[in-house]
């Protein structure tokens, strides 16, 4: 016996398959029990009021720095936004006092850019995008002549718990490949720990009544139990958004008020080349 046809034959084919189509994914919606994702800015507005609106990237997902560039466009177009503060650019260095119709070049000048560290191909556009609206982008990160400082600096082993501590220690470990030893673990987390004050710090000195201060900055930084939101106080309005490359892993879920996941990126194992090389680690360098 042959099994009963799903379409009978043509010319009635296309449309059933077509219905049956329809019918699939509203069945498998509902047996999801989910329904698609809200657009970027319904999310968005979901989030507020918020005093600061901490965005977290990872660095080389193209798709994450568009979200950021539109969630300036869209804040700034209803008047909410009262700075942008980029972990891109060191602290005491903004773009206030430029002109809307300012050129990359004056902007990169006032930012005193990187261009080696972070490309300006990358993350240029997000911070244009708030120049041209007329907001501010004020640089958060710790400047480097205050990383030595800081890595000696031991009341920042006391600022965590410290069970969050250690798990600071093992994502320096992961994020340097397993090479850094294990004497610059603690600090080299002063370090990050004292970058992620001086993120906070910039954009608590933005706030505007009424209005959101956008902080962009590596998802790392963007960790609720780790990262800059340990700095404020419990009265500050935060929101935390972190994009992540999919799939998310469930902690993240913990860790944020909202996590996005957007496409996978193409393989690549970052940490093949240092491996080979295997050269001493620097004592300055800083994860991101």
């Amino acid at each position: 016996m042959h099994p009963p046809l799903l379409c009978p034959p043509m010319p009635w084919r296309p449309a059933c398959r077509a219905l049956l189509a329809v019918l699939l994914a509203a069945l498998l919606a509902g047996c999801a029990g989910i329904a698609p994702p809200a657009p970027w800015p319904e999310r968005l507005q979901a989030l507020l009021p918020a005093d600061v609106l901490l965005l977290g990237e990872q660095h080389d997902a193209a798709e994450h720095q568009r979200l950021q560039r539109a969630a300036v466009q869209w804040l700034a177009a209803r008047g909410q936004l009262a700075a942008v503060v980029i972990e891109m650019a060191e602290r005491g260095h903004s773009t206030r006092g430029l002109p809307g119709h300012a050129s990359a070049a004056q902007v990169r000048a006032a930012l005193q850019w990187n261009d080696a560290a972070w490309p300006w191909s990358v993350h240029g556009p997000v911070v244009m995008a708030a120049v041209a609206a007329g907001v501010p982008v004020r640089g958060g990160n710790l400047p480097r002549s205050q990383m030595r400082a800081a890595m000696d600096d031991t009341a920042w082993d006391q600022h965590l718990p410290a069970p969050a501590l250690q798990r600071q220690y093992e994502a320096l470990r992961q994020g340097h490949c397993g090479l850094l030893p294990e004497t610059q673990l603690a600090p080299m987390a002063r370090v990050q720990i004292a970058r992620d004050a001086s993120l906070a710090r910039t954009a608590q000195e933005a706030l505007r009544p009424g209005q959101t201060v956008v902080l962009l900055a590596g998802s790392g930084h963007a960790l609720r139990s780790l990262g800059v939101p340990t700095h404020w106080p419990a009265s500050l309005r935060s929101r935390v958004v972190i994009a992540h490359t999919a799939p998310a892993p469930d902690a993240l879920h913990g860790e944020a008020d909202t996590v996005i996941e957007t496409p996978a990126l193409a393989p690549h194992d970052a940490c093949a080349g240092l491996r080979r090389e295997r050269p001493a680690p620097a004592a300055t360098s800083t994860p991101r």
